[in-house]
């Protein structure tokens, strides 16, 4: 499985021959890319409908586009995607050579800064090479993308104890979601091996010390590698 950091929240995932491109923003700091300059992925998915996570989602001909049914409704029809696969927390859809399964978040999610529509409820998404089962599957590799939340006890409960995922990144930079501290404990229960921070330095209000987020890792106790990626910047999960 390949992943790449394009910054804030947008990651492009490879899973065998399938790519999908998560929360695409490239208006942020860490990215010299245009939409035009990545590849057109198999599926956009989304975790919810603020404008730093669904700027892009309509300059991707041909993909599909994969959110809530409220949010694909909209991008549908005010972002001209033909092609859209609505799903909710707790599903899971096979898209490709992945299996994708849509989890809880603790956000807000109106569209626009005016929140004149209502995008159904936020989520996160855990993304697999194999269908997720209760019985624990040591050769499949999953990736945790958990959208804009706080520290919740789903992570520990439910994340980190059914899915099993190998690697999770996590929105550190405060204000309006978890802060290192937060993620660090978040790394802990999810008991992964690799960890990405995101959704940090961006704007003002989520500027942080990203040093803090390793130093918080460790003093939670958590044996997770902490990986601070340059913008589009690679990293393959095994």
């Amino acid at each position: 499985m390949e992943l790449t950091w394009h910054g804030h929240s947008t990651w492009y995932v490879t899973v065998g021959d399938t790519s999908l491109l998560i929360d695409p923003f490239f208006d942020n700091p860490f990215t010299s890319l245009d939409p035009s300059d990545v590849e057109t992925p198999d599926y956009v998915l989304l975790t919810h409908g603020h404008a730093d996570h669904i700027a892009h989602a309509g300059e991707f001909e041909g993909a599909t586009v994969v959110g809530t049914p409220e949010l694909v409704g909209y991008v549908g029809d005010e972002m001209g995607v033909e092609e859209t696969i609505g799903m909710n927390i707790g599903g899971t859809v096979e898209l490709g050579d992945a299996y994708v399964s849509m989890v809880r978040a603790d956000h807000t999610n109106g569209i626009n800064t005016g929140y004149e529509f209502d995008a159904g409820v936020p989520g996160g998404y855990m993304i697999s090479d194999a269908k997720p089962t209760q019985n624990s599957d040591e050769e499949s590799t999953t990736f945790y993308h958990a959208g804009d939340t706080g520290l919740m006890t789903d992570m520990r409960e439910i994340f980190g104890a059914y899915y099993e995922p190998d690697a999770a990144a996590l929105p550190v930079g405060d204000h309006y979601t978890m802060g290192p501290w937060q993620g660090a404990v978040a790394a802990d229960w999810l008991n992964v091996d690799h960890v990405f921070p995101m959704h940090y330095d961006t704007f003002p209000p989520i500027e942080i010390d990203i040093d803090d987020f390793e130093k918080e890792v460790k003093a939670a106790g958590s044996s997770a590698e902490v990986h601070v990626l340059d913008g589009d910047e690679s990293f393959t999960l095994e």
